[in-house]
C-alpha cells in the first residue's frame, strides 16, 4: 500500500495545489512546544522510525555524518527544526533550503534499487513522524497529555509545517483518524527493521567519535549513564510495532521506569527559567516577540 491509500481522494487539478505557508507566531502551540529541550527526548525515537523506511535508511547508511559525527548531525537538526517554527519569514526560506540540500542526494541499496531523498514517500514520512513524536512526548513528558482539542491545533499546524517543507499536498492526511491510519499501515507495510536503526541503538552509550583521545576517559561514565537513560526513552516510544521489527524486547517493568523517568522531567521542567527549558533559537525569538508586543502595545498607547 502507498503512502496515500487510504486518504481521501482530491481532484486532480486541487491535488498539488499549495498554500502560501505561513510562519508560526506566538499564538501556536508549536510556539510553546517545540523548542523545549523536553520536546526533543523523543527524537532518538523519531530518526529510529525514518531510517526504518527502506529509503531513507539507504540514504543515511550512504551519506549521513551520524557515524563520524552525531552530536554535530544532532545540533544541525535540532538548528533547522527551531528554525522551522521559530524562524519567521527564514523558516520558509530553510523549507527552500532543505529541499535543494536534498534534491540531489540518492543511494543504491544492497539489492541494487535507487532511493531518492526527496521522493514523496520518504520525505512526507520524515515530516509526519513529527505527529507521533508530539503526542507521544506529551504522553510521557510532558505535566499532562494533549487533550483533543491541542490534539487537533498540534495536528493543523503540522499540516502547515508540512507546507513549509514543501511536502506534496497529496501526502498530507485529512484528518488525525487518517494520520493514524497512514501511520500503522507505514509502519506494519513499509518499515524495515534497517541496519541503520539497529546501528543508531547500538551506538548510545558509547563515546561519540569525535571526542579527543585525552578526554575519552572522563567522558566514558557520562556517556554510558546518557545512553542507558537514552535507549530507555528511545525504545519505549517507539511504536510497539516497530519494537517487534526491531526485535526490542519491552517490559513492564520498562514501561514503570520510563513513566517515572517522564514524571520527573513533567513535572521539573515547568520550574526551570526559561532559558534554560528552552534551546537557544526558541529562547530569542520568545524574547523578541515579547519586545515587538511592548513596542506595539507603547505605539498603541503614545500621546497623540
Amino acid at each position: 500500500m502507498t503512502v496515500a491509500e487510504g486518504m481521501p481522494a482530491s481532484p486532480p487539478g486541487e491535488r498539488e495545489r499549495r498554500e502560501e505557508p505561513v510562519p508560526f507566531g506566538p499564538d501556536s502551540l508549536m510556539w510553546e512546544q517545540m523548542g523545549l529541550y523536553t520536546s526533543a527526548i523523543a527524537g532518538n525515537g523519531v530518526f529510529i522510525l525514518q531510517v526504518m523506511h527502506p529509503a531513507i535508511g539507504t540514504v543515511v547508511d550512504r551519506l549521513s555524518s551520524f557515524r563520524t559525527d552525531p552530536l554535530g548531525r544532532a545540533a544541525r537538526s535540532f538548528a533547522s527544526v527551531q528554525t522551522w517554527v521559530y524562524g519567521g519569514r527564514t523558516a520558509i526560506e530553510e523549507g527552500r533550503r532543505l529541499r535543494e540540500m536534498h534534491k540531489p542526494l540518492s543511494a543504491v541499496d544492497e539489492e541494487g534499487r535507487r532511493h531518492h531523498a526527496l521522493s514523496a514517500e520518504p520525505w512526507a514520512w520524515v515530516h509526519l513522524t513529527g505527529f507521533y513524536a508530539a503526542v507521544t512526548a506529551a504522553r510521557y513528558f510532558a505535566p499532562a497529555p494533549l487533550n483533543k482539542e491541542e490534539e487537533q491545533r498540534i495536528f493543523d499546524e503540522f499540516l502547515q509545517l508540512g507546507r513549509i517543507l514543501q511536502v506534496p499536498e497529496r501526502m498530507l492526511p485529512a484528518s488525525i483518524p487518517d494520520y493514524w491510519d497512514y501511520f500503522d499501515d507505514m509502519v506494519a507495510n513499509t518499515l524495515v527493521p534497517h541496519k541503520v536503526a539497529h546501528e543508531v541503538l547500538g551506538q548510545m552509550g558509547r563515546v561519540p567519535p569525535n571526542v579527543p583521545k585525552p578526554l575519552r576517559p572522563a567522558v566514558a561514565p557520562l556517556s554510558m549513564a546518557g545512553g542507558r537513560l537514552g535507549r530507555l526513552i528511545t525504545i519505549g516510544t517507539l511504536p510497539a510495532a516497530a519494537r517487534e521489527k526491531l526485535g526490542l524486547t519491552w517490559t513492564a517493568s520498562d514501561e514503570r521506569r520510563l513513566r517515572l523517568a517522564g514524571q520527573v522531567i513533567g513535572r521539573s521542567t515547568p520550574l526551570l527559567p526559561e532559558r534554560v527549558r528552552y534551546m537557544p533559537i526558541a529562547y530569542r525569538a520568545r524574547q523578541a516577540a515579547r519586545a515587538q508586543q511592548r513596542l506595539e502595545r507603547a505605539l498603541a498607547q503614545r500621546p497623540m
